[in-house]
């Protein structure tokens, strides 16, 4: 397929994990095509309860949490016609490797399970399991987010002769983190911090400068 020659360069979405310390990047898994639809749920964080004054029902208790839902499809199609060996990795495992970088995302690594059971063992208990690494959604310049996968499903709709998947489509759901359920010296609640700021300075760029003239209503009535 061709493309104009100015158009503009497509962005790909992508998940990104970052190491322990946060100042390296463990690992990209760039979608192949960009989703066409990204579900966002946003609820508010305020008191509801029975027994709270009215007026409390105004008061914010913290950031909203967000859930992210999006589908993205997995295809070794073009990888399989523009293979030149049987020994390219498409022929070989199809799309386990993608995959499989998606499903690690929600596992412990293999070397802290072996230590940790090593240690057990001996009578050691672990006191807190070890931390999953900072995972970012990445859409765009505008929205980079500190996400944890909560629950994805894999349908795998193609498969080759020696039954790899050769196309799928997985659904994610993703868990935005914010500061408030992050310790605020991480850099996973230093992203949320940033991500706010800019939503404020992009929401400014959004507001009406004459609400009466656009609204046909006299809006001084509301102070009286």
């Amino acid at each position: 397929m061709t493309t104009f020659p100015n158009s503009p360069r497509l962005l790909k979405g992508a998940i990104v994990t970052l190491s322990k310390s946060g100042n390296e990047v463990e690992s990209t898994i760039a979608f192949q095509y960009n989703p066409q639809s990204l579900s966002r749920t946003v609820s508010a964080q305020v008191d509801t309860g029975n027994d709270k004054s009215k007026a409390q029902t105004r008061q914010l208790w913290g950031p909203p949490s967000e859930e992210i839902s999006l589908s993205i499809i997995i295809d070794a199609t073009d990888q399989l016609e523009k293979a030149t060996n049987a020994n390219d990795i498409a022929c070989q495992l199809g799309i386990h490797p993608q995959l499989a970088a998606l499903e690690l995302l929600i596992y412990r690594n293999s070397g802290t399970v072996r230590e940790a059971n090593n240690q057990a063992a001996k009578g050691v208990l672990e006191i807190l399991p070890p931390e999953l690494p900072l995972t970012l959604l990445v859409w765009g310049q505008k929205r980079v987010l500190p996400v944890s996968l909560t629950r994805f499903s894999i349908q795998e709709e193609m498969h080759d002769v020696n039954l790899n998947p050769i196309y799928a489509k997985v659904d994610l759901s993703l868990s935005v983190i914010n500061y408030d359920n992050a310790r605020w010296n991480d850099r996973s609640a230093k992203l949320f911090y940033a991500h706010q700021t800019g939503k404020e300075r992009m929401a400014s760029k959004g507001y009406a400068r004459d609400g009466a003239k656009l609204t046909g209503v006299n809006q001084s009535r509301f102070f009286q």
